[in-house]
C-alpha cells in the first residue's frame, strides 16, 4: 500500500509543481525535494512490502512512509483550498484576491512550517531507506528474486499435494485437456489453463501431466514454475537440469558459463528431435512467455506446452495458433462444492442435520473456489460437531482468524500473490472496492467515476481519464481479481463484484493501513486519519460523528435510522474539508445542507433517490465538482448558478421506468448556457423543450452519453445538426414531449456516429430514419412507441445493421406480420417484442437471426400461433411468453409432446409463460 500511496502522491506533486508554481513561491524547492526523495524510494517500496510480514523494523518504516505521504497529501489539499481557488473577474474579483491574500498570510506561514516539517521527516525516512536498500535491495537483485520465487513456489507447491480422493469436479476438465494434448496434430501446440488463484489450475494440470497415457506419449517431460519474479537465466538452467535428471545424466559443466543466447541454443539442440511436453506453471506476463517460447523448437514432433496463468491476456497471447487451446477454469458447481466440503470436513458425503444450515452459509462464501473450500473445511474439521455456536463464530468471522488456527493463511497467501503483483495505481483502485458490502453488485460506470474523482485514474498522453479508468477495470478483470457479475444486452460491462475471500483480504489491508474503515451499527468509530469511510448501517448515534478531518470519501449504503437533512448537517460538522466523494443514495433528505457547499474539493456528489426538490444557488461554490447525480430525486429544474461548474463530467438527471411502465422517462430543465460544459461526457434526461437548448447541445463535444426528453417535432432537424458534432457519442436516447408527438428525425442531415453502440428512440416515427440503418457500430436498438406503419420492409431494414445484438420493439409497429428475412440480423442475440397491438404472426425465415439466444414476446393479444419457423433458431436458449392471448398461453402451457408445435420448440432449453399477478411476474417453466 505504501507504494500506491507514494505513487499517487508523486503524481499530485508533479501536477502542483507544473500548474501552481507561482503560488508555491519559496516553497517550490521544499516540494521538489519531497517529490525527488519519495521518487527515489518508490522502486524499493514494492520489494519492501513483499517482505514486511517477516520484519518488524521494515513494517515500521513502511508505516512511516505511508503516514508522511498521507500528511503531505493533506497539506497539499489544504494549500489548494487556500491559495488555488478561482475568483470572479473585474473589481470584485481583485478585491477578493487582496482580501484573501491578507487573510491567508498566517495560513501560508503555517503551511510553510508543515512542509518544512515534512521535508525533515522525508529526509530521515530516506536515510533509513538507504540502509534497508543495502540490506534487502536491488544491489542483490538476483538473490532477492530467487528468494521471492522460492516463497511463491512454497505457497503454490501445497496445492500439488491434495489427495486424489479429495479432488472433485476434475474428471471432465482432465479428460478434455488430455484429448487436446494427445490429438494427432504434429505441430507444436500450446494449451493454456486460466483462472483466478485457488481454482485448482496447478492441481488439474499436475493430474494431466502425471497421467500414464500422457507420460507414454512423450520422450521428454519437464515441469517449470515460472512465478512473478521471472528470471530468464534461472528458468532455462532449471529446464536443463530437469531434462538431464530425466535421462539420469549430469548437466555438462560448460552450461554454467554460457550466456543467455548459448543457453537458448543448448535447449533447442537438446529438444530438436524429441517429442516433449513442457508445463510452465504460474506465468504472470506476456514477456515471460515470449522469452521462453523462443527457446522451444517446433520440428513437427507433436510436442506440447501446457501453461497455467491467472491473467487472461497471457493465456490469449500464448495461444495464437489455430491449434492452440485456452481452457478457462470455472468455480465448482453447488453440488461439487458440497461434496468437496463434506469430504474435507466430515470425511464422508453427509453433514450432520444440526450443522447443515450454517455449513451451507459458510460454503456459499467460498463461491466454488476449491482451495477456499479445502482451507475452511480444514478449520471446521477440528470443531465440535455438537456445538453449533462454534460454527456460527466461523461464519461471522469469515476470512479473519476467528478460530486462531492460521489454517486460512494458505488461501490468503495464494490470493495475495495476485494483489502483490499489481502496479501501484491498480492497488489503489482495487483496495477502494473494499468499501462495498459483501455480495454487493458494483455498478461499473459508478465505480469508474469514483476512481476518477479520487485521482486513481487520471488523464495522460491524450487518453481521457474515463478511458484510463476503464483500462484499470479491464486489467483487474483480466487478472482475475474482479468478477464480472452482469453485462448489458450489447455485452458491455454492467455490474462487477469481488470473491468473498478477495474482499476480506482487501478489507483487512485497508484497515491495517488506514485506507478505509467500515462503520456499522456495531462499530461506529474510526481512526482519526482514515481516508475512506463506508457506512453500511447509518445510525443516529453520537459516536457516529467522530472526526471526519482526513476523509476523502464517504459512501452510505444502508440506513438503520433515516438520514434526514438535520442529521446530515450534524454529520458534516466533523469538518471533512478535503472530502472528494459524497454518496448519499436513498437518504430521506428534503434539501441539501449548507455544509455541503463548503466542500471545496468535492468532485462527486450523489443524491440518487433522495427527496431533494431544489438545488440552491450555492451549488456554484463547488468549483471542482465533476459528477452530480440527481436521478430519482424531485428536482425538476436547475439554477443558472450550475453553469459555474466548468469541470463537470457527468450530470445525471430525471429518471427511467416506474412501477406502471418500465419504459417511462422523465427529465429536468437546464438553464441556457449548458454549452459551456465543455468537459461533459454524460448528460441524461435533459429537457430539450426549446431550440436554443437543442442548439447548445452541439457544443458538448466530449459527450459519450446523451439522453434527451421532451423533444418537440420542430426541433428534430436542429437536434440532428447538433448530434452531427458529437463524434464521441456512444449512447443516445431521444424522447418526445407527448406520446402522440412525432419524432421528426428524417432529414438530409445524417449524423455518422461511428462510435454509437446504444440507441433508444421513444416517440412516433413516420419511418425508420435512414441514418439509423447506417450505424455500423450499433449493438443495442430500442424503438419505443414508434408505431411504424405496416410495411414488410420496415423491420427487415434493420437486419443489415452488422453489429446489432439486441433489439426491443415496444409499441413500435402497427402491422399484422413481422418477417425476419433470409440473411438478416446475423449477430442478433436478444429480441423483445412487446405490445404490438395488431400483430398476429411472426415469421422466421431460414438463415435469419442465426445467433439469437433470447426471444421474449409480451402482451401481443392478437397473436394466437407460435412464431412460424422458430425451429430455424437453432441457438435459442430462452423463449418467454408474457401476457399473450389466452389462446396462445393455453396452447403453450398444454403442448402435447407428439404435436408439431411441441417439436418446433423442443430444442429450446427454457420455455416459459409469465403473468403479472399482485405486482410481480408469476413464471411457469415448461
Amino acid at each position: 500500500m505504501a507504494e500506491s500511496v507514494v505513487g499517487f502522491l508523486i503524481n499530485q506533486l508533479s501536477t502542483l509543481l507544473s500548474q501552481e508554481i507561482t503560488l508555491l513561491g519559496g516553497l517550490k524547492s521544499d516540494v521538489q525535494f519531497i517529490k525527488d526523495e519519495l521518487g527515489s524510494m518508490k522502486s524499493f517500496l514494492r520489494e519492501a512490502e513483499a517482505k514486511e510480514d517477516n520484519d518488524s523494523q521494515l513494517q515500521e518504516w513502511l508505516k512511516q512512509v505511508r503516514e508522511v505521504a498521507y500528511d503531505t497529501e493533506d497539506v497539499l489539499d489544504d494549500f489548494t483550498f487556500r491559495f488555488a481557488r478561482g475568483y470572479k473577474d473585474g473589481f470584485c474579483g481583485k478585491a477578493g484576491k487582496i482580501y484573501n491574500s491578507i487573510k491567508n498570510l498566517k495560513a501560508r506561514h503555517q503551511i510553510s512550517l508543515e512542509i518544512k516539517d515534512i521535508k525533515a521527516r522525508v529526509g530521515e525516512i530516506s536515510a533509513r531507506h538507504q540502509r534497508y536498500q543495502a540490506l534487502y535491495g536491488t544491489q542483490d537483485r538476483g538473490f532477492s528474486s530467487s528468494r521471492q520465487a522460492n516463497a511463491d513456489f512454497d505457497i503454490r507447491a501445497q496445492s500439488l499435494f491434495i489427495e486424489e480422493a479429495q479432488l472433485v469436479g476434475i474428471d471432465k476438465p482432465k479428460a478434455e485437456l488430455i484429448s487436446k494434448i494427445l490429438d494427432d496434430h504434429s505441430q507444436l501446440k500450446v494449451v493454456s489453463v486460466v483462472g483466478m488463484g485457488g481454482l485448482g489450475k496447478t492441481t488439474l494440470v499436475k493430474k494431466v501431466y502425471d497421467d500414464a497415457a500422457v507420460k507414454k506419449q512423450f520422450q521428454s517431460h519437464a515441469w517449470i514454475t515460472v512465478s512473478r519474479n521471472f528470471q530468464f537465466r534461472d528458468i532455462i538452467k532449471n529446464l536443463i537440469q530437469y531434462l538431464y535428471n530425466e535421462i539420469r545424466q549430469p548437466v555438462p559443466p560448460e552450461v554454467e558459463s554460457m550466456n543467455d543466447i548459448m543457453l537458448s541454443e543448448f535447449v533447442r539442440d537438446f529438444l530438436q528431435e524429441r517429442r516433449y511436453i513442457l508445463v510452465l506453471d504460474d506465468v504472470w506476463s506476456i514477456d515471460a512467455w515470449e522469452a521462453i517460447k523462443c527457446v522451444l523448437p517446433d520440428c513437427n514432433t507433436a510436442s506440447r506446452v501446457v501453461l497455467t496463468t491467472r491473467i487472461a491476456d497471457v493465456a490469449s497471447a500464448s495461444c495464437l495458433g489455430s491449434l492452440d487451446f485456452v481452457y478457462r477454469m470455472e468455480p465448482l458447481s453447488d453440488k461439487e462444492s458440497w461434496t468437496l466440503f463434506c469430504n474435507r470436513t466430515f470425511q464422508c458425503n453427509d453433514c450432520p442435520p444440526n450443522l447443515e444450515e450454517v455449513a451451507k452459509k459458510i460454503l456459499k462464501k467460498c463461491e466454488g473456489l476449491p482451495l477456499a473450500i479445502v482451507a475452511i473445511g480444514g478449520v471446521l474439521a477440528l470443531k465440535d460437531k455438537e456445538k453449533t455456536d462454534e460454527w456460527e463464530m466461523i461464519l461471522h468471522g469469515f476470512g479473519g482468524e476467528a478460530d486462531g488456527s492460521g489454517k486460512l493463511d494458505r488461501i490468503k497467501s495464494v490470493l495475495l500473490l495476485s494483489y502483490n503483483d499489481l502496479p501501484h495505481y491498480l492497488k489503489s483502485c482495487l483496495l477502494y472496492l473494499s468499501i462495498y458490502p459483501e455480495d454487493y453488485p458494483i455498478d461499473v460506470d459508478d465505480i469508474l467515476l469514483k476512481w476518477i474523482a479520487l485521482g486513481f485514474a487520471e488523464e495522460k498522453e491524450g487518453i481521457t481519464s474515463t478511458d484510463i479508468a476503464m483500462r484499470c477495470m479491464k486489467e483487474l478483470i483480466n487478472r482475475s481479481l474482479i468478477q464480472v457479475k452482469s453485462t448489458l444486452d450489447d455485452g458491455s460491462l454492467d455490474k462487477c463484484g469481488l470473491h468473498d475471500f478477495v474482499r476480506e483480504i482487501l478489507v483487512s489491508k485497508s484497515k491495517e493501513q488506514g485506507f478505509m474503515t467500515v462503520a456499522t451499527k456495531y462499530y461506529t468509530r474510526w481512526p482519526e486519519k482514515v481516508r475512506h469511510l463506508a457506512i453500511h448501517n447509518f445510525t443516529d448515534n453520537p459516536q457516529e460523528f467522530s472526526s471526519l478531518k482526513c476523509l476523502r470519501s464517504v459512501v452510505i449504503f444502508e440506513y438503520e435510522d433515516p438520514l434526514t437533512t438535520t442529521l446530515l448537517s450534524k454529520f458534516l460538522h466533523g469538518d471533512p474539508k478535503w472530502l472528494k466523494v459524497l454518496e448519499l443514495d436513498g437518504a430521506e433528505l428534503d434539501n441539501i445542507p449548507k455544509q455541503v457547499f463548503k466542500l471545496f474539493h468535492l468532485r462527486y456528489l450523489s443524491l440518487y433517490g433522495t427527496g431533494v426538490k431544489i438545488i440552491p444557488k450555492s451549488i456554484g461554490k463547488l468549483q471542482n465538482l465533476e459528477v452530480k447525480d440527481l436521478r430519482g430525486t424531485n428536482v425538476t429544474e436547475l439554477p443558472v448558478e450550475i453553469l459555474k461548474l466548468r469541470k463537470l463530467r457527468s450530470l445525471w438527471l430525471g429518471g427511467w421506468g416506474d412501477y406502471s411502465n418500465e419504459y417511462a422517462i422523465w427529465g429536468c430543465k437546464c438553464p441556457l448556457g449548458i454549452g459551456k460544459f465543455i468537459c461533459l461526457e454524460n448528460l441524461t434526461n435533459i429537457e430539450a423543450d426549446s431550440d436554443k437548448i437543442v442548439r447548445e447541445i452541439g457544443n458538448l463535444m466530449q459527450l459519450r452519453r446523451l439522453w434527451i426528453t421532451k423533444l418537440r417535432r420542430e426541433d428534430g432537424k436542429e437536434l440532428l445538426s447538433s448530434i452531427l458534432r458529437l463524434t464521441y457519442l456512444q449512447e443516445l436516447v431521444i424522447s418526445c414531449s407527448k406520446e402522440d408527438e412525432i419524432l421528426d428525425l428524417q432529414h438530409s442531415v445524417s449524423p455518422k456516429l461511428e462510435f454509437l453502440t446504444r440507441l433508444i428512440l421513444k416517440g412516433r416515427l413516420e419511418r425508420v430514419p435512414q441514418w439509423v440503418t447506417s450505424l455500423q457500430s450499433l449493438r443495442t436498438l430500442r424503438l419505443l412507441n414508434s408505431r411504424l406503419r405496416e410495411d414488410e420492409n420496415v423491420i427487415s431494414s434493420l437486419g443489415h445493421l452488422p453489429n446489432l445484438v439486441s433489439l426491443t420493439l415496444y409499441r413500435a409497429y402497427e402491422g399484422e406480420t413481422i418477417c425476419f428475412k433470409v440473411g438478416g440480423f446475423q449477430k442478433l442475440q436478444h429480441l423483445e417484442i412487446v405490445q404490438l397491438t395488431r400483430l398476429k404472426w411472426v415469421r422466421v425465415e431460414e438463415e435469419s437471426m442465426p445467433s439469437l439466444r433470447i426471444l421474449r414476446l409480451g402482451d401481443c393479444k392478437l397473436m394466437q400461433e407460435l412464431p412460424s419457423g422458430i425451429q430455424n433458431l437453432t441457438r435459442l436458449q430462452f423463449l418467454g411468453f408474457y401476457e399473450m392471448s389466452d389462446e396462445l398461453m393455453h396452447k403453450v402451457q398444454n403442448l402435447d409432446k407428439q404435436s408439431e408445435d411441441y417439436q418446433t420448440i423442443s430444442h429450446i432449453p427454457q420455455v416459459f409463460t409469465g403473468h403479472w399477478i399482485d405486482g410481480r411476474w408469476e413464471k411457469r417453466f415448461l
